[in-house]
């Protein structure tokens, strides 16, 4: 979906409302414009090796999105609005919000349980302090 967004995007040629979202994360990452390649896209990113996979930074980015936009869970809407006041910088704001969301799948993953909503809003909210 990347790849051909960015393809679509490149060739000038109509994109759908996922593929602007997907567009506008792509472009603030120019750093990944290389990995949007047939050979790039099949590639194992293991974070072992010091590598960071491209995908899953841009698919957190669209995570934090539809959250917002769904305002679920609840108040992240506000905390999004609040943080890039305070920051000045949506995509600094989205990527501080990405490292609340990373460590909260990393601990429901580890522990087998489902995400903790209300610890990742305090996570959230300290951000805003």
């Amino acid at each position: 979906m990347y790849a051909d967004a960015w393809k679509k995007r490149c060739g000038k040629s109509p994109l759908t409302p996922l593929e602007i979202q997907i567009v506008d994360v792509v472009k603030w990452h120019p750093e990944y414009h290389n990995n949007l390649t047939d050979d790039e896209i099949n590639k194992d990113y293991v974070p072992d090796g010091g590598q960071t996979n491209p995908f899953l930074h841009m698919a957190l980015h669209l995570g934090i999105r539809e959250q917002v936009t769904t305002d679920r869970p609840i108040g992240i809407n506000t905390i999004y609005s609040t943080l890039i006041r305070k920051i000045g910088d949506v995509h600094e704001a989205e990527h501080q919000m990405i490292d609340c969301l990373a460590e909260t799948l990393w601990e429901a993953q580890n522990q087998n349980n489902p995400p903790d909503e209300e610890k990742y809003l305090d996570r959230l909210r300290r951000l805003t302090r």
